[in-house]
């Protein structure tokens, strides 16, 4: 079965491991803690560069937000991360958000917040978009408010604009949302859910390398060809009509990406051969995530995933020399959500149904941007 586009819906009060959309309107009742989870993602989805994004079950971040005195975000913590995501909140990406929600709320209450890094930096896995969100839905739940997700993804940009200097439509809206979505460019602000094939998997494998986006941009230009426009917009077409019709051959066919793939990969070691071992492994397609350095597959089912990406792992051994932790999980069905703040557990995989599997070790949290 598949999911289709949900209404827009007002986000209030918090409880345990609630979805952020599914939340009753707001009481008179609001919390003096709200810790929020938001799960990474995968971007571009290889032909939808910048409108395609993936939610993963986990990894993911999490961010606390506690009512303190004085106005706005007052402070902002950080752990996961090396020491390298700014504390400064005007360069944050969870507290620039958080201060649009406030700002949209109307609201002067003091606020300082806890970033709980889960997701590599600078890895291709929608680390700033999932820092962002949870900033602005922690913020939310704390005051009870009662914004659309259209007014919390608004803000979630706002934040990985401010935190990062740019922002990613693609992975926020899809750590909001959950599931796979489309991201129309231009104004207003609209996310489009798309339906999720039974059995689609997600394999993601994070090489120990960083590459940021914005050097990763650069290497795009500003022109394409027309026979590359061509093919790129067949296959943007293609891959929403195989999700509808679950057409597996049609997703396959369509997962091609002959835009940024090409100049982005000549950054990441090995990458010829980790899609070559991973589409041997029954890959329905693989490319980069995001701007990399990670690579995503989808799957038909979890069993083929485990294969794809051990075969995806070694690869990047042998033919990169780079080690490679790896990340098997379903396509989540929500996005991000309001978890109990009492309990003390990190970011990761205990907050949703069905977590998804990381394997390898944690590589140290680095890069620019939360």
């Amino acid at each position: 079965m598949c999911d289709f586009p949900r209404p827009r819906a007002r986000l209030g009060t918090f409880s345990k491991c609630t979805p952020v959309l599914d939340r009753p309107d707001v009481t008179d009742s609001t919390p003096s803690i709200a810790r929020a989870y938001a799960p990474g993602s995968i971007g571009n989805v290889a032909c939808g560069f910048d409108v395609f994004g993936v939610a993963l079950e986990a990894p993911g971040d999490e961010v606390v937000a506690r009512r303190v005195a004085g106005s706005g975000i007052v402070s902002v913590a950080v752990t996961g991360d090396d020491g390298r995501i700014p504390r400064d909140p005007a360069r944050n990406s969870a507290a620039v958000a958080g201060a649009a929600v406030l700002r949209r709320l109307g609201s002067d209450t003091g606020v300082t917040l806890e970033v709980r890094k889960g997701l590599p930096l600078s890895g291709g896995m929608g680390g700033s978009a999932a820092s962002a969100v949870a900033g602005a839905v922690a913020v939310h739940a704390l005051l009870g408010g009662d914004l659309t997700e259209e007014d919390l993804f608004a803000c979630a940009l706002e934040g990985e604009a401010g935190g990062s200097g740019a922002a990613s439509p693609d992975n926020a809206a899809a750590s909001l949302a959950g599931g796979i979505v489309l991201v129309p460019p231009g104004e207003p602000l609209r996310i489009v859910h798309l339906p999720v094939p039974a059995g689609l998997t997600a394999v993601v494998v994070h090489p120990h390398l960083e590459i940021r986006t914005e050097d990763a941009r650069r290497l795009l230009g500003d022109t394409i060809s027309i026979r590359a426009g061509v093919t790129q917009w067949g296959n943007t077409a293609g891959l929403v009509a195989g999700l509808y019709e679950e057409d597996w051959s049609l997703i396959a066919r369509s997962l091609v990406d002959v835009v940024a793939e090409p100049p982005r990969s000549t950054l990441v070691p090995g990458f010829a051969a980790v899609k070559e071992a991973g589409m041997a492994a029954g890959a329905l397609g693989i490319s980069l995530s995001g701007s990399g350095p990670s690579m995503f597959a989808l799957t038909r089912g979890r069993a083929v995933a485990e294969s794809v990406g051990t075969a995806m792992v070694e690869a990047f051994r042998t033919a990169g020399g780079v080690e490679a932790d790896l990340t098997v999980s379903s396509v989540a069905r929500g996005g991000a959500r309001i978890v109990e703040p009492a309990s003390a557990g990190g970011a990761g995989a205990s907050q949703g149904a069905e977590p998804g599997s990381r394997k390898g070790p944690h590589p140290a949290e680095g890069g620019s941007r939360p």
